[in-house]
């Protein structure tokens, strides 16, 4: 299987909506709205289309992932610029191929090129792990709604970026719509 991971277009929105659909239906811990979440993200001043990525592979597109623009802010109303990952997808027939680990390091790559510094998730506590990500709370950042502590986690994209660097996420609207 040959995989190709590029920016999404305006033309891939409809089969990156199926794609999320198909890929989070049988996922117990979801509540099975990350495609129209998708869909309110693309509209909002935190979507970059650079950090929004398919995958194709077989002649149809496969994986999905999205990165938009949320701040770490401290007591002091102090505001750190980061990303959140949120969704990666991919459509299950092809999971456990690989395309959702080359789907993020593709991500992480572009966010590095953007001078990005840290990235911030709610995900399965052994997936991310492998990818450099560790519990937020080990840096003093905490989401802004009751989870367990393993899943929300951060990875720092730059060596050192989040030292000092301690508060609560702030999403985008999008996110709570």
């Amino acid at each position: 299987m040959q995989l190709h991971i590029r920016p999404e277009t305006s033309n891939d929105y409809n089969a990156v909506f199926d794609l999320v659909e198909d890929a989070f239906k049988n996922e117990a811990k979801s509540d099975h709205q990350e495609q129209f979440l998708v869909e309110r993200l693309r509209k909002s001043a935190a979507f970059m289309p650079q950090l929004s990525l398919v995958a194709e592979a077989d002649g149809q597109l496969v994986g999905y992932i999205l990165l938009t623009k949320i701040k770490i802010v401290n007591d002091k109303a102090t505001a750190f610029e980061a990303l959140a990952l949120a969704p990666v997808a991919v459509l299950q027939r092809y999971q456990g191929k690989g395309i959702g680990a080359a789907l993020i390091q593709a991500a992480h790559l572009e966010a590095q090129a953007l001078d990005y510094k840290a990235i911030v998730l709610l995900g399965h506590a052994d997936y991310y792990p492998k990818f450099g990500y560790r519990k937020a709370s080990e840096y003093g950042i905490r989401l802004p709604f009751d989870v367990p502590d393993e899943n929300c986690m951060v990875i720092e994209l730059a060596t050192g970026a989040l030292q000092g660097v301690t508060g609560t996420v702030e999403y985008p609207a999008a996110f709570f719509e």
